[in-house]
């Protein structure tokens, strides 16, 4: 099995409680705010493990323009998405449409990925697209 297999197996867990807790939160504080609190407490758990890395192991955090350029981007992808979700949830919105939303996501970085960054275009690929796209749509429907 390889290496990065384990992170995304832990990514994935952290990302579906991300959402739960989100929607748990957001009847019980104001989506701006709340998507505050989210993206701080992120920023500190992050801070926490640059301290770590500085004094308890080894430090190979290298930085470009472009780097920041487009860390930059993502956090701002991140942060507008937290508002989204919150919202999602106030106006109603079941933690159900969640995966749907996400394959709607994935489906987007497969086709970025197939198309600008050169990535294989396998028919398991594809048909993940194929998938995620048909989700969106019959979730579309479905309420």
């Amino acid at each position: 099995m390889t290496e990065w297999f384990w992170y995304a197996i832990v990514a994935a867990v952290l990302y579906g409680l991300h959402q739960v807790f989100t929607k748990l939160a957001s009847d019980r504080i104001g989506d701006g705010l709340g998507g505050f609190i989210v993206e701080l407490t992120a920023a500190l758990v992050i801070a926490l493990y640059l301290i770590y890395l500085r004094f308890f192991s080894e430090w190979k955090q290298a930085a470009s323009s472009k780097g920041v350029f487009y860390s930059v981007l993502t956090g701002i992808c991140v942060g507008a998405g937290t508002v989204m979700f919150f919202l999602l949830f106030q106006k109603g919105g079941p933690l159900s449409a969640v995966p749907m939303v996400l394959a709607g996501g994935a489906a987007l970085m497969a086709v970025v990925g197939i198309l600008f960054l050169k990535e294989p275009a396998s028919l398991i690929r594809v048909s993940g697209i194929v998938l995620s796209l048909l989700g969106l749509f019959l979730l579309r429907y479905s309420t």
